[in-house]
């Protein structure tokens, strides 16, 4: 039995190639992708093309794109076996971290994938990255899909989405997921580490749920920071704050009171490590008191991406009856560590 897979272009590096006139880097039409790549006709699965009306670079990719493509999904649903979603690479750790959120209860995979050179190089990690995509999102056993959540593909391995970041602008090798194993890996055979794949529920049924809140700010403190800028900032709801190593801040009576500040104005502080790998500590070092005194938010070992997206879809979600900040601390897609991120 074949199965359906439906390719979603965004846009990105991947489908692009080079104008010979002006040496610029431009999308070609992607209804052509099976004379640029004719092996994908080699795979077992049939593909159907659904390419953006306007190719976007990654940096365009937000809100509304996570929308449309979960919505497209959802509509989707039942004529498909799998979906892969073809997008830029510079933001496709937030968007495969919004997926996850909006699309509940996944029981099909979703894979995004891209490449550091366009699809026409010489050279391009295009090709293997989309094959092999392919393979994860129409793998199947017992008739039932292997990958069921949202995870993306790069340079022969697969990760959990809304546990990735990029940490290379460079290298072929672009992504990591430091706090959290990789799902599968392709070499002579495809691997996949089925111990470490996120299952929902059940007796739970797939839903998109695309809810999406902008009054989310992210902000990085940095030594000798001036706090006071925080209290000239307009009110926002939800403040994600990426602190020092395992929860640390300046240990200063202005730090106390500009953050007891924010929390009486009504905003939900989570709290996040610049560190790529481990996470926060409440209680760790005195420095971080501070944090449950005033009732922020621990984000464990979360992603900054994935702390972003995950606000914006809980903030004011009429779907959820409980709280922010008790929700923000449930491990919902696989994102934290442990059960409740604890």
């Amino acid at each position: 039995m074949k199965r359906k897979v439906l390719l979603i272009y965004t846009g990105g590096t991947i489908g692009m190639e080079k104008d010979y006139e002006s040496g610029s880097l431009v999308p070609f039409d992607f209804s052509n992708i099976f004379k640029k790549i004719p092996e994908m006709k080699l795979i077992e699965c049939e593909v159907s093309v659904h390419p953006f009306k306007k190719p976007l670079d990654s940096s365009d990719m937000g809100p509304n794109e996570w929308k449309i493509i979960a919505n497209y999904i959802g509509k989707n649903y039942d004529q498909y076996d799998g979906f892969l979603i073809l997008h830029g690479t510079d933001t496709m750790s937030y968007t495969a971290s919004a997926l996850s959120f909006m699309l509940k209860n996944l029981r099909k995979p979703v894979i995004l994938t891209g490449s550091q050179l366009p699809i026409g190089d010489l050279r391009t990690d295009a090709k293997e990255n989309l094959l092999t995509s392919l393979y994860y999102a129409s793998l199947y056993e017992n008739d039932e899909a292997v990958i069921q959540e949202v995870a993306v593909y790069f340079e022969y391995k697969l990760l959990r989405g809304n546990r990735t970041l990029k940490y290379s602008a460079e290298y072929f090798d672009a992504y990591q997921t430091p706090n959290y194993p990789v799902l599968g890996q392709s070499g002579v055979h495809l691997n996949v580490e089925k111990d470490f794949l996120w299952r929902p529920n059940p007796d739970s049924k797939f839903e998109v749920d695309d809810h999406i809140s902008t009054d989310v700010l992210f902000w990085r403190i940095f030594p000798g920071m001036h706090l006071e800028h925080f209290s000239e900032i307009p009110k926002v709801k939800v403040l994600v704050l990426q602190v020092f190593g395992s929860g640390t801040i300046f240990n200063t009576e202005k730090t106390r009171k500009t953050l007891q500040q924010l929390r009486k104005n009504g905003t939900e502080i989570v709290v996040i490590s610049q560190c790529v790998s481990g996470g926060i500590s409440f209680g760790k070092y005195s420095n971080s008191n501070i944090f449950t005194k005033i009732g922020a938010i621990s984000g464990n070992d979360i992603t900054a991406e994935s702390a972003i997206t995950k606000a914006m879809h809980l903030l004011d979600n009429p779907n959820y009856s409980e709280p922010f900040s008790e929700l923000f601390v449930q491990n919902m897609r696989g994102e934290v560590t442990g059960k409740f991120g604890v």
